[in-house]
């Protein structure tokens, strides 16, 4: 609560008009209401047509509200309302200002990158320097307490298991297809990045470890008007992106539209060592090694847009409709290099193989939603419903070649052709009123259905079967590898929220059901997996939080909730994906989702220094593997599968510092501990398989006047123990400076990511009859130069941004 905490907090109404010097009204002032202790932000609102603004079911307490619009000083008026008022201000009077007076209210309003707000964390991207030609990834990967992997899964404070929304809008996948989303999205399109990490009901249930909310750019500017940018980076291969945004606003309407294209070279690099071993009788006896050598260059060419209309039917009422895509082509072209050794470190014969790939994804979602508010006696209600459709495909095709004796003899091939479709129908609503002057309900529903239909076709060398020779020029189907995969998904989901709100206390509880109904069925049956499932079950997930204040410097927050983590549609997916001659991916059909208890304990100290306490308890939790597919094998496959419990506490520190008025610090510390419990391939987790962990970030802010300013964002993971997975410490340095142009209309923007090329991954992976050592690198380090213009009127206007129905759907396809 971000209201004087001295005073009753109860609900208030507070109104007026913002008018200029001769006494007309001013539309669309921006007015603020703050805290008079300190002048921290508490919320804003806009006037209307006529000038007026009015801030709903504002808390109890001593204020000063401020109004300012473009071409006019900033007036400002104390302001003390009592629990349960009505109060109309004496008009705002606005005198125009100077260019000089302008220029100084645009450098105050700016937003701090980092803000540590009472039930999330917020990144700022819109402006920052080390944004600037840099993907969603890139920015994400920065953000406090969040970390990817070396399979590019994400995690927030060392948990994986995140619902991951862009623009309320639940993203179809996880893993490597999430990250190349990511990778595909420019960071130039994002306004911020939200984490929470105990979200209430309201929330789809997907989510254990928590919530990223990634909102992109809207313009909120009268007229028509747009933004133009485009970027170059170099680090080991070239990086380019350009876009437009346009939009044109009136009072009824808003019409908007952005298209961008990236092309982007990378490469990875990777040097694996794996010893094999037999545990017959109970000991461990070494039966021999491999060593290689893995190289990828590639190319990712996407285009995405996004057109959109907001219309006012009437002063309460909005529609609006929008349409976004993602059309992305990424081509590999992969060498692999293996050394095979005995039980006595003989060499064996060694191979090569090139691996081929060229990958396609065309997708594209569209929504409806309708916003109502209705007025009474106690303030006002909303209704709000969303129509959502998505349709994501893959193609997929791949050529694999392997060579004896450095590529004179070819040995084997393998080309694969994965086709996927994916489609996801939603429709929700959602309704919140007053129930009195501190008790607030929310409740609302939703409906899903979700039809996943893949198909692989794989082709090998003929074989004759009286001969048994082999024809390497002449391909046919394998009938083992071949296969189609069918999967499809209906949740229907209920939930209803209270908030009340007493003299320094808060108190919110909220109760949420989903019935889910799953169906997966494969054509061709494959040995110890099963040919398909059908699961039909119901479950609660309740939540709830606590806040009280003890004084204008001392608040303390506690939160609880059952959450639940349903596997992707890609790890349910039988499919093979080769990576090398001896390591491939696949799904595993068999796999459970977890569910997981949560409870967190946060202190905030003069509202912006806090520390948090956070425990989980998770069942069935899915973890990735990479083990040799049977006993005798040599040929590994990396798959998820779940243990049979995850005990995980942590300790959050932020301590945002301003050492002058230039220079401002955001500071943030994660420091955990995950305890994994179940066997796998004959290995069993326990105490010795977990150890205490830590991140550390800090971001520093530069404003050097007339123009110039300057980003400088450090973070570091410190050794993990993981599962199976043991990683070593890395972390990395990035560096950005910009000016400012015509006025700031431009910007030029030169930054630099991971300077001294830390963040390299060394790792290890250990199991009973297993041993794998990896040493992961790539195209981390990167000078990127960027240009962006805006052009257009600078009036504001209210903005309005949805979150759409299918948030819960769209991160598990894949």
């Amino acid at each position: 609560m971000l209201a004087h905490r001295g005073q009753a907090q109860q609900r208030g109404i507070l109104s007026g008009q913002v008018q200029t010097a001769a006494g007309a009204p001013i539309e669309f002032a921006t007015v603020t209401l703050h805290r008079t202790t300190d002048s921290v932000v508490v919320k804003s609102e806009f006037s209307d047509e006529k000038g007026v603004f009015r801030f709903e079911q504002a808390v109890a307490g001593k204020y000063l509200v401020s109004a300012a619009q473009v071409g006019f000083v900033r007036g400002w008026v104390p302001v003390t309302l009592a629990a349960g008022e009505t109060l109309t201000l004496p008009p705002l009077m606005l005198q125009t200002s100077t260019a000089t007076a302008l220029k100084e209210v645009t450098v105050v309003a700016k937003k701090p990158t980092y803000e540590r707000l009472a039930d999330r964390t917020v990144v700022n991207v819109e402006g920052s320097t080390l944004a600037a030609g840099n993907t969603s990834l890139d920015v994400l990967a920065r953000s406090p307490g969040v970390t990817v992997d070396a399979n590019d899964n994400l995690a927030l404070r060392g948990r994986q298991g995140l619902l991951v929304l862009i623009d309320g809008k639940r993203q179809p996948m996880t893993g490597t297809e999430l990250a190349d989303y990511l990778r595909a999205l420019p960071a130039d399109q994002l306004k911020s990045i939200e984490l929470i990490t105990n979200p209430p009901a309201k929330y789809d249930a997907q989510g254990s470890a928590g919530v990223i909310a990634i909102n992109l750019k809207k313009d909120q500017r009268l007229g028509t008007n747009g933004t133009a940018n485009a970027s170059f980076g170099q680090g080991r291969y070239g990086k380019f992106a350009t876009g437009l945004s346009l939009n044109h606003r009136t009072k009824k309407a808003n019409t908007f539209g952005s298209y961008n294209y990236a092309n982007r070279g990378n490469y990875g690099a990777l040097t694996i060592h794996r010893d094999f071993f037999t545990t017959a009788g109970g000991s461990q006896n070494f039966i021999g090694s491999t060593d290689q050598e893995n190289y990828g260059h590639g190319i990712t060419e996407s285009h995405s847009y996004k057109l959109g209309l907001d219309y006012n039917l009437t002063e309460r009422t909005v529609v609006g409709a929008t349409v976004n895509g993602l059309q992305a082509r990424n081509t590999q072209n992969g060498t692999n290099y293996t050394e095979p050794r005995d039980a006595q470190g003989q060499l064996l014969r060694p191979y090569n193989s090139t691996n081929d790939r060229v990958a396609t994804f065309p997708n594209y979602a569209a929504n409806l939603n309708l916003k109502h508010t209705f007025e009474d006696s106690l303030g006002s209600r909303e209704l709000t419903a969303d129509a959502d459709y998505a349709h994501y495909s893959s193609s997929r095709q791949q050529y694999f070649n392997t060579y004896f004796d450095r590529g004179t003899e070819l040995f084997d091939r393998l080309n694969g052709d994965v086709t996927g479709d994916l489609s996801i129908q939603s429709i929700k609503a959602d309704y919140a009123r007053p129930l009195s002057k501190t008790t607030r309900m929310e409740l609302g529903g939703k409906s899903s259905l979700v039809h996943s239909d893949n198909d692989v076709l794989f082709l090998v060398p003929f074989q004759n079967p009286a001969t048994q020779a082999r024809d390497l020029n002449t391909l046919v189907r394998d009938p083992n590898r071949s296969n189609r995969f069918r999967y499809d998904e209906n949740i229907n989901a209920a939930y209803v929220n209270f908030t009340r709100t007493l003299p320094k206390w808060t108190l919110q509880a909220g109760l949420r059901g989903e019935q889910t109904k799953a169906e997966g069925r494969q054509d061709v049956i494959q040995e110890g997996v099963e040919p398909g499932f059908s699961r039909n079950y119901w479950q609660l997930f309740p939540s709830a939080a606590l806040k009280h204040t003890f004084s204008e410097n001392q608040e303390t927050a506690l939160s609880l909730s059952r959450r639940i983590d349903r596997p992707s549609y890609s790890q349910l997916n039988p499919f093979r994906a080769y990576i090398d001659a001896t390591t491939y991916g696949a799904g595993n059909p068999n796999l459970l989702p977890q569910t997981s208890y949560n409870v967190e304990l946060t202190h905030t100290f003069h509202k912006k220094y806090s520390a948090g306490l956070s425990y989980s308890h998770t069942t069935n939790p899915i973890v990735g593997t990479v083990q040799p597919e049977n006993a005798t094998s040599r040929t590994v496959v990396s798959t998820s599968q779940n243990l049979d419990q995850l005990h995980y506490a942590a300790l959050t520190l932020t301590a945002p510092v301003e050492i002058a008025k230039w220079w401002s610090v955001y500071n943030n510390a994660v420091a955990y501990y995950s305890r994994y419990v179940g066997t796998l391939a004959g290995t069993t987790l326990g105490a010795r398989n977990a150890r205490p962990a830590f991140t550390l970030s800090s971001n520093s802010t530069f404003s050097f006047g007339k123009g110039w300013s300057a980003e400088l964002n450090g973070n570091y993971q410190s050794r993990e123990l993981s599962s199976f997975f043991n990683s070593s410490p890395l972390g990395q340095v990035s560096l950005g400076i910009q000016k400012s142009l015509f006025d700031r209309k431009a910007y030029l923007k030169l930054n630099a990511t991971d300077i001294f090329y830390t963040g390299a991954l060394h790792a290890v992976s250990t199991y009973d009859n297993y041993v794998e050592r990896f040493y992961q690198r790539g195209d981390f380090r990167v000078v990127t130069l960027a240009f962006s213009y805006r052009f257009g009127n600078d009036k504001l206007a209210p903005a309005r941004r949805r979150s759409g129905g299918a948030e819960d759907e769209k991160r598990r396809a894949g």
